[in-house]
């Protein structure tokens, strides 16, 4: 059974930062593309950063230089540090894979997503 499992999340004040993770199972995700997304109450959801099996990185602008994405494939665990954070990015983050690795910004190209975590940044 393949699984998806973010933590991490949390209620910290602006400025501060947060490690989110995602642990994952049932297959091996070292060739796939892996996105954090999120969203916020009453919005869309929304591309936050990618990362494809060769470790090159893609972010939105709202997040670009703050936020960082990384793997560790032996770990088959993916990783979004945030740092200066704004209120906001308050929202329930979601990690996805893509299995054909197209490490894009739409929602629709990945085939496997976790439960979310809550991160919530007070001013």
């Amino acid at each position: 059974q393949v699984q998806l499992v973010e933590s991490g999340g949390g209620l910290v004040q602006a400025g501060e930062s947060l490690r989110l993770s995602c642990a994952a199972s049932g297959r091996t995700f070292s060739s796939d593309a892996m996105g954090w997304f999120r969203q916020a109450p009453g919005k869309e959801r929304e591309f936050v950063a990618a990362i494809a099996f060769n470790n090159s990185t893609y972010y939105s602008d709202s997040v670009k230089g703050r936020f960082t994405i990384s793997r560790d494939n032996a770990k088959n665990t993916l990783y979004l540090q945030m740092n200066s954070l704004k209120p906001e990015d308050t929202a329930v983050y979601y990690c996805a894979a893509d299995p054909l690795g197209r490490r894009g910004s739409k929602w629709q190209l990945y085939e496997y997503w976790g439960q979310g975590t809550q991160v919530t940044v007070s001013s």
